[in-house]
C-alpha cells in the first residue's frame, strides 16, 4: 500500500543509504532540500486564516448552573480546504473548573467556498456577563508539517442569571394565596379591607363577621368574607454594601437575598401587587419600576444578574431617602440587609422612623447555618469555645431583631434555604391581616 503525507516523506529520507550522507554543506542541502520543498508546499496548501469569515449565534443568557450553547460559523472563501484546530476563548468562570480545555477546543474541516458550524457549550459558575475573547485558528496543510495561525475577534455576550432555586416553593405559596382569596373549598378568612361575598355561617367563624342585615333577609345566618387587598405596591430594597459580601456556604449573602426576593416578587405579582426593585449601597446600583405582572420577574432576574457586593459601608441615610423617593405612596418596603449590631444601631435605627411613618417595613436577613452548627458543638475545649461564640452571636441577632420589632418592623431571619419560604409566609400574613 502506497504511503502518503508525512509517512511517505519520512520513509523516503530513511531509505537514503548511509554512504550517501555527506557532512559538507552540499550534502546537507541535498538531503534537506526535499524536506524544505515539502514544508514549503505544505505551507502553501494550508488555507489562509485571516481571510476566514466568523460569525456567532446562539444563547445570550442562561441561569447559573445551566448551559448556554454559542455557535460559531466559519466561512472559508479561499480556494483551499481548511483543516484546522480552533480555540474559542472565554473567561475562566464560563465553565466548571477543569472542563475549559475540552469545551473550548474544536477540530474542523471546511471545504473551499463552504462554511461549517461548531458549538461551544458554556456553563457559567458566577452571575454576570461573560464576554467572548479571541478565536484562535491553526490551519494545517495536507502533510501537517507547517501551519498558519491567526486570531479573530468575534464579539458575543452570555449573561449568567440568578438560578432562582426557591421557585420550588412557589406552588405551595400560591395555594395558600388562593385560600386567602377564598377560591378553594377550604376558606381562610382574610382580614383585608376589600369585601368579597356573603356565605352561610359555619361553626368556628368569627361572630364579628356576621352580616345581620343579610341574615334578616334570609333564613340562614350570613357572614361576610373578605379578600386580601390587591394592587398594592411592594419595594424590594437590596443592601449591596460590604455586609452583603459575606459568604454563607458557597455564595455571598447577596445571592441568598436575591433568591428570596425573586420568590416574593413571583408571589406578589400573582397576587395582583406591583413590585419594584432598588439596589443601593452609597449610590443606586439598580432601579426597576413600573413593570407589568408578566414582565416583572424576567426584568428582576436580568437586573440582578450583574449586581455584585460593594466593599463599602452602606449609607443608611441615602438608602432611606432613595427609598422614600422611589415609593412616594404607602408601600411594603422589604429591606434585605444584615442583623449585625453596628450597621443596624449606627446606620438603620436612626433613620428607621422616616420609613415606618409612611410605609410598612419588613427586614429580611440571611443567617449563617454554620453558626447554628457551632452552637451545638460539644466534646472538646475548642468546640465549647465555638459553641459559646455562636451563642453570643445568636443572642446579639435576637437583640437587634427585638429592637427593630419595637419600631414596628417585621423581621425575618433565616438561613439561605429557609429564608425564601419564610419571607413568602410573612408577606401572606401581612396581606391576610390587611397591613399592606
Amino acid at each position: 500500500m502506497a504511503l502518503t503525507g508525512r509517512a511517505a516523506l519520512i520513509a523516503a529520507l530513511a531509505s537514503v543509504p548511509v554512504g550517501v550522507w555527506d557532512p559538507s554543506w552540499t550534502g546537507i542541502l541535498a538531503v534537506n532540500a526535499p524536506l524544505a520543498v515539502a514544508c514549503a508546499c505544505d505551507f502553501a496548501l494550508a488555507a489562509p486564516v485571516r481571510r476566514l469569515g466568523l460569525t456567532r449565534s446562539g444563547d445570550a443568557s442562561a441561569r447559573l448552573g445551566a448551559t448556554a450553547d454559542v455557535t460559531l460559523t466559519v466561512s472559508n472563501p479561499s480556494g483551499r480546504p481548511l483543516r484546522a484546530r480552533m480555540r474559542d476563548a472565554w473567561p475562566p468562570s464560563s465553565w466548571q473548573p477543569g472542563t475549559e480545555t475540552a469545551a473550548s477546543r474544536h477540530s474542523l474541516t471546511v471545504p473551499a467556498g463552504e462554511r461549517r458550524r461548531v458549538t461551544t457549550r458554556l456553563r457559567p459558575t458566577r452571575r454576570g456577563d461573560r464576554h467572548a475573547d479571541r478565536v484562535t485558528i491553526r490551519s494545517y496543510g495536507p502533510l501537517g508539517l507547517l501551519t498558519r495561525q491567526g486570531t479573530h475577534r468575534v464579539p458575543w455576550t452570555v449573561r449568567a442569571l440568578p438560578p432562582f432555586t426557591s421557585r420550588k416553593h412557589l406552588p405551595s405559596k400560591l395555594s395558600r394565596l388562593r385560600e386567602l382569596d377564598g377560591r378553594t373549598s377550604v376558606l381562610t378568612r382574610g382580614e383585608g379591607t376589600e369585601f368579597d361575598s356573603l356565605r352561610e355561617y359555619v361553626p368556628g367563624d368569627d361572630t364579628r363577621s356576621i352580616d345581620w342585615r343579610a341574615t334578616a333577609r334570609h333564613s340562614t345566618v350570613a357572614v361576610r368574607t373578605w379578600r386580601p387587598e390587591r394592587d398594592r405596591h411592594i419595594l424590594l430594597v437590596l443592601d449591596t454594601g460590604r455586609t452583603s459580601a459575606g459568604r454563607v456556604g458557597d455564595a455571598p449573602r447577596l445571592d441568598a437575598a436575591m433568591d428570596a426576593a425573586l420568590l416574593l416578587a413571583a408571589l406578589a405579582s400573582r397576587a395582583g401587587d406591583r413590585v419594584d426593585l432598588l439596589a443601593y449601597d452609597r449610590r443606586v446600583r439598580a432601579l426597576l419600576q413600573g413593570r407589568t405582572a408578566g414582565d416583572v420577574l424576567p426584568s428582576l432576574v436580568n437586573a440582578m444578574a450583574t449586581l455584585e457586593p460593594e466593599l463599602v459601608e452602606t449609607d443608611a441615610r441615602g438608602l432611606a431617602a432613595t427609598t422614600l423617593r422611589s415609593a412616594p405612596r404607602r408601600s411594603l418596603v422589604v429591606l434585605f440587609t444584615t442583623l449585625d449590631a453596628a450597621p443596624i444601631e449606627e446606620g438603620l435605627l436612626p433613620v428607621l422612623p422616616q420609613l415606618t411613618q409612611r410605609h410598612t417595613v419588613l427586614v429580611a436577613s440571611v443567617a449563617d447555618p454554620h453558626v447554628s452548627r457551632m452552637g451545638q458543638a460539644r466534646g472538646h475545649t475548642d468546640a465549647v469555645y465555638e459553641a459559646a461564640a455562636a451563642a453570643q452571636a445568636q443572642s446579639e441577632r435576637r437583640h437587634i431583631a427585638d429592637q427593630l420589632r419595637r419600631h414596628g418592623v417585621t423581621v425575618v431571619d433565616a438561613t439561605p434555604d429557609e429564608l425564601p419560604p419564610a419571607l413568602a409566609d410573612a408577606y401572606l400574613e401581612l396581606k391576610a391581616a390587611g397591613r399592606l
